[in-house]
Formats: structure tokens, C-alpha cells, sequence
């Protein structure tokens, strides 16, 4: 079974759909693409349908990380189809913690930075009101935090239980 991540942050406009194409362009370059399936989401559906927000577009294209993805809300069936559903701060991961209790299943929480190996941020700060220097730390963040969790998905697919 291939093991599936969500990344989710209030909008899916910024972070969580940057963590997304991170996450994916580790996880191809490590020939997992059959094993690993990731997206995204966000926690609000204000910004559905949207592409991801142009500054961090252009911010991750400088890295050559594409952000493909178009932005939706977290879904009640995420919680069951999703192995992992991780949260860029501790407000999103407060609000999942309240639909999962509605919803449960077996998606485990957690937050971004849980898996950074060389950033000691406990969050990921929102870049949206912030100048360029701000989606530029956010990615590399982001880029610490994927290779962590890269990791860390790679032990369960070698040791499932």
C-alpha cells in the first residue's frame, strides 16, 4: 500500500501546496512515486479553486518547484484516506484536531516542523502579508522539514506495523 501525506495550512494558497511540491520533488528524486502520494489542502475554502498565490509561485520557481495545485479544503474523508495530515502551524493543527474528532480516522497529526533536522522554528509562519524575504523562508523550512519526513515515511514503508 502506498502511504499518503497532506500537507494543509489555513488557505492551501502559500505553504501547504509549496510543502506539496517539495514533498513531491524529494519523493521522486527518491524513486518513490508509487509509494508516496502527497497533496494538500487548507483548513478554510475561501481560496478554492485558486491557483497558488503568485508570489510564492515565482518564489518556488526560482528553485524549479513547479505549485500545480489548486487549492481545496480539508474534507471530512482526507481523515480516512490520508496516513498523514500535517499542519503547517498550531492553529491548523487545532482545527484539525476538532474535525478529526468528529470524523476520526486513522490519519495521524502532526506539525511541519516536527521533522525539520536543521531549522528550530516550531511553526511555519504565514508569508501571504509579508514581503518576498518571507515566502523565501518559508521554503527553506519547508525544504528541511520535507527531507525529514521523507525519511520518516521511508521507515513505515520498510516497517509497516
Amino acid at each position: 500500500m502506498p502511504k499518503s501525506v497532506l500537507f494543509v495550512c489555513m488557505g492551501n494558497i502559500c505553504r501547504s501546496p509549496s510543502a506539496e511540491a517539495i514533498f513531491h520533488a524529494k519523493v521522486e528524486d527518491a524513486g518513490l512515486a508509487q509509494s508516496i502520494l502527497c497533496d494538500s489542502a487548507g483548513t478554510i475554502g475561501y481560496h478554492s479553486g485558486n491557483r497558488a498565490d503568485a508570489r510564492m509561485r515565482k518564489s518556488a520557481a526560482k528553485r524549479g518547484y513547479s505549485l500545480d495545485s489548486i487549492s481545496r479544503q480539508v474534507r471530512p474523508d482526507d481523515f480516512d484516506h490520508f496516513d498523514h495530515i500535517i499542519a503547517m502551524d498550531r492553529e491548523n493543527l487545532n482545527d484539525l484536531k476538532a474535525m478529526q474528532a468528529i470524523h476520526a480516522g486513522k490519519a495521524r497529526l502532526s506539525m511541519m516542523c516536527d521533522y525539520s533536522r536543521h531549522h528550530s522554528e516550531t511553526e511555519v509562519p504565514d508569508p501571504y502579508y509579508g514581503g518576498d524575504q518571507g515566502f523565501e523562508r518559508v521554503l527553506d523550512i519547508l525544504e528541511d522539514a520535507c527531507a525529514g519526513l521523507l525519511e520518516k515515511v521511508k521507515e513505515e514503508l520498510q516497517d509497516p506495523a
